[in-house]
């Protein structure tokens, strides 16, 4: 009789948790929805650069590559051997979810250190990355839940749900909550990685002259871009392993 109503609140718990905010954020109101302003703004910034790039990329591709065209099949070539270091042989199709999903967040973050945001003007609060929001990266996370239950269907069908009873029956709800537990994980770790690095420099900032932070700076754009092949590398694995079907 009590599961309806502990549903309801745990479904509430988890729509306040989006609500994390730290500082002040710029909003809009489109509809009856409040809509993160500072968000968009940043995450369009990143998806024009990364538009940009892969337009650079195609166009006019030379037998004898450039240095630019070099340095694109280069990350061509890691995104392909990081797939299928974690996939296996079948990880063709899934060469292009992992690379935008490894490319956006890294660019992502780095865009919290690089971004010149005082350039940009906003009514309310500040530019930030759009990894420092908690709603950006659950949203990753989701993307990579339905990614790797899709590739387990694909492969298996419906046998696929039969990896939730081995090695056996008794560890059904250990085995769902596993599930449950990986897109938590992902976020959160983005997330709480990103805004500690960026709130370590706001303080430094302010605190200190601007040349002290700079050494902290430089090791947050490395820390960056290793969240960044965190988040790809888990979200690979977790595809592989449902394909596969082992834990």
């Amino acid at each position: 009789m009590n599961v309806l109503p502990c549903s309801v609140n745990t479904l509430k718990g988890l729509y306040d948790i989006s609500g994390v905010e730290v500082g002040q954020h710029f909003y809009w109101q489109i509809g009856g929805f409040q809509v993160h302003a500072q968000v968009l703004i940043t995450s369009w910034v990143v998806i024009a650069i990364l538009l940009g790039s892969a337009a650079i990329a195609v166009r006019n591709p030379q037998t004898i590559p450039t240095n630019g065209q070099n340095f694109f099949e280069y990350v061509l070539e890691f995104i392909r051997d990081l797939s299928k270091t974690q996939i296996g042989e079948e990880y063709g199709p899934w060469v292009p979810f992992i690379g935008t999903m490894f490319l956006f967040i890294f660019v992502s973050n780095w865009s919290g250190a690089l971004l010149p945001r005082k350039i940009i003007q906003l009514p309310h609060g500040e530019l930030a990355a759009p990894t420092n929001d908690i709603n950006t990266t659950v949203a990753l996370a989701l993307l990579t839940s339905a990614a790797y239950f899709y590739a387990g269907l694909t492969k298996k069908g419906l046998g696929y749900f039969g990896k939730y009873i081995q090695p056996t029956p008794i560890l059904l709800p250990i085995n769902i909550l596993e599930d449950f537990t990986k897109p938590l994980s992902l976020s959160f770790r983005l997330f709480g990685n990103i805004l500690a690095d960026e709130l370590v420099v706001v303080v430094l900032v302010s605190l200190v002259p601007s040349v002290v932070p700079i050494p902290v700076m430089f090791l947050g754009l490395f820390t960056s871009g290793i969240q960044a092949l965190i988040f790809a590398t888990l979200a690979a694995a977790y595809i592989g392993e449902s394909m596969e079907g082992h834990h």
